[in-house]
């Protein structure tokens, strides 16, 4: 696609606009999306062009979402006033999803966190757009309802980053009567590493001598999850 091309050269019925109000907005490629929010290019150079350099740098549109304003006015065609704008049109749809999660937490609260999607519905939220790896704590009360999540480390877990020490001294402030532990998986894949069998294996013993018993070791991705007691390894 060339910088002079616009959406004008499109035929009327291919041009998002047209396409939204005929097929609605889930037939739209994110590329069309980011063109309809932005509204028009600048001299020489196509709207959709701006939204096709903006998923190539920043590579999906959560990363979009992720990106500093400073970062977004990098992009040749945006400047603070658009960069704003399509932090803020993003901003909307995250605060509409985190809304719904956040409904479907507190229904999982009241009956406690008994199964390992329980704990992710709990948990991804906190989690799943971390474009590192972060290390969280569910302190759960004797009928397994969450009463705190608390986040301990960020970066690539190692016996270094994730201690027993850590790890419960949240969970003893928290008059925990067991816990559930989770990292995320930013490649998209949530299957463990060996690092994470072995911390696994630690906190497990720790938990039995303190008797606050780890219920489990979610890992979670943007949209899946691994259990280590659902797979047997606790």
């Amino acid at each position: 696609m060339s910088d002079s091309f616009t959406i004008h050269d499109l035929p009327t019925e291919e041009r998002p606009r047209e396409r939204l109000a005929k097929h609605g907005a889930p037939a739209l490629s994110a590329q069309e999306l980011i063109a309809l929010v932005l509204g028009r290019g600048i001299a020489g150079e196509s709207v959709m062009t701006t939204a096709n350099n903006l998923l190539k740098t920043f590579g999906s549109l959560g990363g979009i979402v992720n990106a500093s304003l400073e970062d977004l006015q990098q992009i040749r065609g945006l400047g603070i006033a658009k960069a704003s704008q399509l932090k803020a049109c993003l901003e909307i749809s995250q605060r509409v999803s985190t809304s719904e999660i956040s409904q479907e937490q507190k229904r999982n609260n009241e009956k406690g966190a008994t199964t390992p999607e329980d704990i992710f519905i709990i948990l991804q939220e906190n989690i799943r757009d971390y474009t590192k790896e972060h290390y969280f704590v569910l302190s759960l009360d004797n009928r397994n309802r969450s009463i705190g999540i608390d986040k301990l480390s960020t970066g690539t877990l190692s016996a270094n980053l994730v201690h027993p020490r850590e790890t419960f001294d949240t969970a003893i402030k928290r008059h925990a009567a067991c816990i559930a532990i989770a990292h995320n998986h930013p490649s998209g894949d949530p299957q463990p590493s060996e690092a994470d069998i072995t911390i696994t294996e630690r906190i497990k013993k720790a938990g039995e001598l303190m008797g606050i018993p780890l219920l489990d070791h979610i890992i979670i991705s943007k949209t899946r999850y691994y259990s280590f007691k659902q797979n047997g390894l606790i």
